[in-house]
């Protein structure tokens, strides 16, 4: 998914389904808030800190199911966990019954040019909330390493 230049929201670009009976699913070109879905928060956890509080301020969160976090403060609170850890994960913040992990995908000069989604069912995959959140971080850097993005180097300890 990429974010959207015109407003607070992402658009899904590509999509692969499952082929479980049982699944997830959103539509080439289909929008999201940003507040609300992992894509959405890990692409937010790009931006400063002050540009977070701008689109706050301008945010109206609206509730999508009973869990979505309308609390402009966990808000933040969750950009910032998405910043700390690289990833953002939701559980039944946009849809019920849907979970969210999503990772920055960055470009050779290590701009984010979108965010790796994966969404599935939360009945099948409330155990593993963690081993996703692991997996689709290295699938994203994976992606980010094909398209040039190399990890700075830490500074030689001598």
């Amino acid at each position: 998914a990429v974010r959207d230049a015109s407003g607070p929201t992402m658009t899904y670009v590509d999509v692969i389904e499952s082929h479980s009976a049982v699944r997830f699913t959103v539509a080439r070109g289909d929008r999201r808030p940003l507040y609300c879905t992992a894509g959405g928060r890990v692409l937010l956890a790009e931006d400063t800190e002050a540009e977070v509080r701008r689109y706050l301020r301008g945010l109206k969160p609206q509730r999508f199911t009973a869990r979505t976090e309308t609390d402009k403060r966990r808000i933040a609170a969750a950009i910032a966990e998405a910043r700390d850890a690289g990833v953002a994960q939701t559980v039944d913040q946009a849809a019920d019954g849907a979970i969210g992990t999503a990772a920055v995908v960055r470009d050779a000069s290590g701009l984010a040019m979108g965010a790796l989604i994966v969404a599935a069912p939360s009945s099948r995959s409330r155990d593993r909330v963690r081993k996703l959140a692991v997996l689709v971080a290295q699938e994203a850097a994976a992606i980010s390493r094909s398209l040039g993005y190399r990890l700075p180097r830490p500074p030689a300890v001598r």
